[in-house]
C-alpha cells in the first residue's frame, strides 16, 4: 500500500497513466467542478446499471464529453464489447489531447475493471500485473470474481489483436520493400538499355 493512501482517498479519483483517471462517482458530482477542469479532464465515462440512472448520472454535459456504459456488477455481466467500446474512447480522447475519467458507483469493482483492461493493452500486460499497477494507484480497487475471469480471457484476445496488427505491418514493410527493390531493378534495366557499350579499338 502506498505510504500517501489514506481512507478518504477512495472517494477521490487518480490518476492511473497519463491522461487517464479512475474514481467513484463522487468524483464526477457537481461538487467537484473545479477539481475535474483543474485535473483537464475532458472525456468521462459514467458506469452505471440502470436502477442508478436517478443517481449516478452525467452533470455537466455541456462541458465534457459523455460515454454512459450500462454495466452491473453482477456474476452475469458480459463486459468484453464494453472493454473494446472504452478503449476506444479513451484513446480518441488521449490522442486529442484530452484526459478521460472512468467511473462507477464506487470505483472499487466495474471501473476499474475497464481501467485494467485498458493498462493490460496499453502496457502489454497480463491480468495480474495490470490488476497490480493500478491497485498501486488507487488501493481500494475489487473486481468481482466473474470480471477476473473475463479480464484474464481478454488477455488472450488483446495479445492475438496486438500479433495481427504486428504482422500486418511487416506484410506492409515488405510490400514496400519488394516494390523499392522492383522499382529499382527497373531503373537499372532502363539504364543498361540506354547505356553505349564501349567499341572495339579500332587503332
Amino acid at each position: 500500500m502506498p505510504e500517501n493512501w489514506v481512507f478518504g482517498m477512495k472517494r477521490e479519483m487518480q490518476e492511473i497513466l497519463p491522461g487517464l483517471y479512475l474514481g467513484p462517482y463522487n468524483s464526477a458530482s457537481k461538487s467537484k467542478f473545479n477539481t475535474l477542469l483543474n485535473h483537464g479532464i475532458t472525456h468521462i465515462i459514467c458506469i452505471r446499471q440502470s436502477n442508478e440512472a436517478n443517481i449516478i448520472k452525467p452533470n455537466f454535459q455541456e462541458k465534457f464529453i459523455y460515454l454512459i456504459v450500462e454495466m452491473e456488477d453482477t456474476m452475469m455481466q458480459n463486459i468484453i464489447p464494453h472493454i473494446l467500446k472504452c478503449k476506444d474512447f479513451i484513446d480518441r480522447c488521449i490522442g486529442s489531447g484530452g484526459k478521460c475519467l472512468v467511473h462507477s458507483c464506487h470505483g472499487i469493482s466495474r471501473g476499474p475493471s475497464i481501467v485494467i483492461a485498458y493498462v493490460m493493452g496499453k502496457k502489454s500486460m497480463s491480468f495480474e500485473e495490470a490488476f497490480e499497477f493500478v491497485k498501486l494507484k488507487r488501493v481500494c480497487i475489487y473486481p468481482n470474481d466473474h470480471f477476473v475471469q473475463q479480464l484474464k480471457e481478454y488477455e488472450v484476445i488483446y495479445k492475438a489483436e496486438q500479433t495481427a496488427m504486428q504482422q500486418g505491418q511487416c506484410s506492409q514493410q515488405n510490400g514496400k520493400l519488394k516494390r523499392k527493390f522492383d522499382q529499382s531493378e527497373e531503373e537499372d534495366i532502363r539504364y543498361q538499355s540506354f547505356t553505349c557499350e564501349p567499341m572495339d579499338d579500332m587503332s
